[in-house]
C-alpha cells in the first residue's frame, strides 16, 4: 500500500475514534460536545494540510525519478515558496542540470569518437564482450577486402580476419595476407560500462616494406652486376683475343672447346645477372589502351608449345564483351607469361590452366590444377629471391609484384581447394 493511503487511513481512524469518544464522554454536556467536535474538525484540517506538506515533496520526487528513468533531463521544477520544498527543488534542479550537461558532453565525445573511427586512415575492428566482431570501420573493410563490413565474421569465412581477432591481448604483430600485403596489427582493450572490451588496429605497411626491400636488394643486385660484368668483360676480352689468334696459330681442338665453353658460360652468367637487374630497373610505364582478351590469346599461343610438352591444356571462360584496360602492354605480357609458366611448372604433368575474366568487378583469374601451395611457404611467395624450385632464382614472382604494384593493380595467389590454385588480378 502506498504511503499516502496509509496516512489517510490513519487520520480517518484517529478522528473517527475521537468523534465516537467525544459523543460518549460529552453526551450530557452539549457545549463540551460541540467544542470537541470543533477541535476534531480543526484537527482534520491540520491533518490534511500536513498531508499535503508531506506528500507533495514525495510526488515531486516521483515525477523527477520518472523523468530520469525516461532519460528526460529537461524537466525542471519551479520553487513553491516553502522552505523544505524549495530546498528539495533546488537540489533536484541542480542535479538535472549536471546530468544534462554530462549527457551532452558524452554524446559529443561519442559522436566525435565515432566520426574519428569511421574516417580514420587506420583500420579499426571493435569487438564485443565475447570477443566477436561488433563493428568494422571502412578502412579495415577495404584493407581486408571484406564484401560487407556489417556482416558477421563467422559468415565471412575470412581466415586472416579470424587470425587477427585471435591475436593475444596487448601484442603487436606483422602479418601477411596472401603473401603480398603486409599489415601491422595491434590488439588492445578499453573499459566499457565497467567491463573490458577489445579492439584491433590494422595498418598496411605493404608499400613501405616493398620500398625498403627494393632498396635493399637493388643495392645488392647492382653491386653483384657490377662485379660480375667487370669480370665477364675482362674474361671475354681474353677469350676473344685467343680465339682470333687461333686463325693464324690454330689451337688444339681441346683448348678451342674449353675456350668456347668458358665463353658460353660467361654469356649465361651475364644473362643470369640481367634477369636480376631487370627487377630493379623496370622501365617507366608506357600505358596504352588495349583489349586484355587479345593479349591473353597471344600469350596462350606463345606458351602453347611449353604447355603441350607437359600435357597441359588451356581453358577459356572470358567475358562476353571486350576487356579494355589502360596499362603497359609489354610489361603486362611479361606478367602473364610468368604466371602461366609458373602454372605449367606447378602442374608438372597433365592438367588444365583455366583463364577467366569478369567485367563487374573487372578482374582476371588464372587457375591451375597443380598440387597447390604449402601453407608454410604461402606468406613468402612474393619475397625477393624466394623459390621452392631446385633451379629457380626467385625472380619471377618478384617481377610480377613490381609490375602489378607499379600499375596499382590488386593481386593475390592462393590455393583455394584441392588442385585449384588461383592467381587473381584486380584492375
Amino acid at each position: 500500500m502506498k504511503l499516502q493511503y496509509k496516512f489517510i487511513l490513519y487520520i480517518v481512524f484517529i478522528h473517527t475514534v475521537a468523534l465516537v469518544l467525544s459523543y460518549f464522554v460529552f453526551e450530557k454536556n452539549k457545549i463540551l460536545f460541540i467544542v470537541s467536535e470543533v477541535v476534531i474538525l480543526v484537527s482534520v484540517g491540520l491533518s490534511w494540510s500536513l498531508y499535503n506538506d508531506l506528500i507533495n515533496p514525495l510526488q515531486l520526487l516521483l515525477r523527477g525519478t520518472d523523468a530520469m528513468r525516461d532519460r528526460d533531463f529537461n524537466v525542471r521544477f519551479i520553487p513553491t515558496g516553502k522552505y523544505e520544498m524549495d530546498k528539495l527543488i533546488g537540489v533536484y534542479n541542480e542535479m538535472i542540470d549536471q546530468l544534462r550537461t554530462e549527457r551532452t558532453l558524452q554524446e559529443e565525445q561519442h559522436f566525435f569518437l565515432e566520426k574519428l573511427i569511421q574516417t580514420s586512415p587506420t583500420g579499426i575492428i571493435m569487438l564485443d564482450y565475447d570477443q566477436k566482431v561488433d563493428s568494422i570501420n571502412p578502412k579495415a573493410a577495404a584493407l581486408l577486402e571484406l564484401p560487407n563490413q556489417h556482416q558477421p565474421v563467422l559468415q565471412l569465412g575470412h581466415t586472416f580476419l579470424k587470425t587477427i581477432i585471435e591475436q593475444p591481448m596487448g601484442t603487436a604483430n606483422l602479418l601477411s595476407m596472401g603473401g603480398v600485403k603486409k599489415y601491422k596489427v595491434q590488439k588492445a582493450q578499453f573499459i566499457d560500462r565497467g567491463f573490458p572490451r577489445a579492439f584491433v588496429m590494422i595498418e598496411e605497411l605493404t608499400a613501405e616494406i616493398l620500398e625498403a626491400e627494393k632498396t635493399a636488394y637493388g643495392k645488392v643486385i647492382r653491386m653483384m652486376a657490377h662485379e660480375v660484368n667487370n669480370s665477364i668483360g675482362a674474361i671475354n676480352s681474353i677469350i676473344d683475343t685467343l680465339l682470333s689468334r687461333s686463325q693464324t696459330a690454330p689451337l688444339q681442338s681441346r683448348d678451342f672447346e674449353a675456350l668456347q665453353i668458358a665463353y658460353n658460360r660467361n654469356e649465361h652468367l651475364n644473362q643470369f645477372m640481367r634477369r636480376f637487374a631487370d627487377v630493379v630497373r623496370l622501365p617507366a610505364l608506357q600505358k596504352e589502351r588495349f583489349d586484355l582478351h587479345d593479349l591473353l590469346h597471344n600469350v596462350a599461343v606463345l606458351m602453347g608449345f611449353k604447355a603441350k610438352e607437359h600435357d597441359v591444356h588451356f581453358s577459356f571462360e572470358l567475358a562476353d564483351q571486350s576487356f579494355w584496360i589502360n596499362a603497359d602492354m609489354q610489361q603486362m605480357e611479361q606478367v602473364l607469361i610468368n604466371i602461366i609458366k609458373n602454372a605449367i611448372e606447378a602442374i608438372e604433368q597433365s592438367g588444365t590452366i583455366s583463364i577467366s575474366t569478369t567485367l563487374n568487378p573487372p578482374q582476371l583469374s588464372i587457375t591451375n590444377t597443380g598440387k597447390g601451395i604449402d601453407e608454410s611457404v604461402a606468406p613468402l611467395l612474393f619475397s625477393p629471391f624466394f623459390t621452392t624450385k631446385n633451379t629457380g632464382q626467385g625472380v619471377g614472382l618478384t617481377l610480377i609484384r613490381e609490375i602489378l604494384s607499379s600499375h596499382q593493380f590488386g593481386f593475390s595467389l592462393a590455393t583455394v581447394a584441392a588442385e585449384k590454385t588461383v592467381f587473381q588480378i584486380r584492375f
